[in-house]
């Protein structure tokens, strides 16, 4: 049922590990992991004007605010009054609640497909949706639209003396597959490459976050949820890649930092833009 999100995102890895195998060698771990990254990135970059959509309807519902609460007040007994007055405020002000969601809508399935098409190049493991394969045929066997070929030359890869497919608590099962391509690696060897992926993903989770809390205006009507939500976003949020990183591959937490780093940069573009939007509309509306 979910071949539709796994298919496509094997595609665009099989694309890009093609274009990095031929620059680097199709075994470097280098090119499985920029491999990784330009997935997300292409990701991202398709859904650019989506995330302008969503950033600029959060500023505007933040300015609706004032009439969102008069209509509160006014209705709050009503609620299928309230409702329809809330859509009529939404289309004169121009905002798309659910266009505003489609980023992290879209990018959900995709961090779940990729990680399940990264963890089907290694089905060694017994585990829930493992196959409990021998290393043998392991090897022997396709992955989605990477054929056999791509799954030998995967194990192989390695970053830093890691496999990008293995995590911190990856079974000694699954270690043991990797015993003819280029050896079995070592717990402080996957550590040394997780721990820091993991660390530069906490704080720019964190980093993102402020920026992103710091251009909205609290609820002024509930000033202790708002703050509580704000401190759960901005601390809890980011220790979660290291509370969940041990667990996941190091191939996810390169998803990670990735999309962490584009985040950062589209947060700065998109702000700049908005805020030159507004100043030209204000500019106008003054003249």
């Amino acid at each position: 049922m979910l071949d539709v999100v796994y298919y496509p995102i094997s595609a665009v890895l099989w694309l890009w590990h093609r274009a990095f195998g031929a620059l680097l060698g199709a075994d470097n771990g280098f090119a499985w992991a920029l491999s990784v990254v330009f997935l997300v990135f292409t990701v991202r970059a398709l859904l650019l004007w989506p995330g302008i959509v969503s950033a600029r309807t959060g500023r505007r519902l933040q300015k609706m605010r004032p009439e969102l609460d008069a209509l509160r007040t006014k209705h709050g007994a009503d609620t299928q009054k309230l409702a329809l007055e809330t859509q009529r405020l939404q289309r004169e002000h121009g905002v798309r609640p659910m266009l505003g969601c489609l980023p992290a809508l879209v990018q959900i399935p995709v961090f779940f497909g990729l990680y399940h098409v990264l963890r089907s190049f290694n089905r060694t493991g017994t585990g829930v949706g493992q196959l409990g394969l021998t290393p043998e045929q392991n090897a022997t066997t396709a992955n989605y639209l990477f054929s056999a070929h791509d799954v030998q030359s995967f194990l192989a890869a390695r970053l830093f003396g890691a496999p990008i497919s293995v995590s911190m608590s990856s079974s000694d099962t699954v270690l043991a597959s990797f015993a003819q391509f280029g050896g079995v690696p070592s717990l402080a060897t996957i550590a040394a490459v997780a721990l820091p992926l993991m660390l530069i993903a906490c704080l720019a989770t964190h980093i993102n976050t402020r920026f992103s809390l710091s251009h909205q205006s609290a609820d002024p009507s509930n000033p202790m949820q708002a703050d509580l939500t704000r401190k759960l976003m901005l601390w809890v949020m980011p220790v979660g890649s290291v509370v969940a990183g041990p667990v996941l591959p190091i191939a996810i937490l390169l998803y990670w930092v990735a999309n962490n780093a584009w985040t950062y940069a589209q947060q700065h573009l998109v702000h700049a833009v908005l805020e030159r939007e507004e100043s030209r509309g204000s500019a106008r509306s003054s003249v």
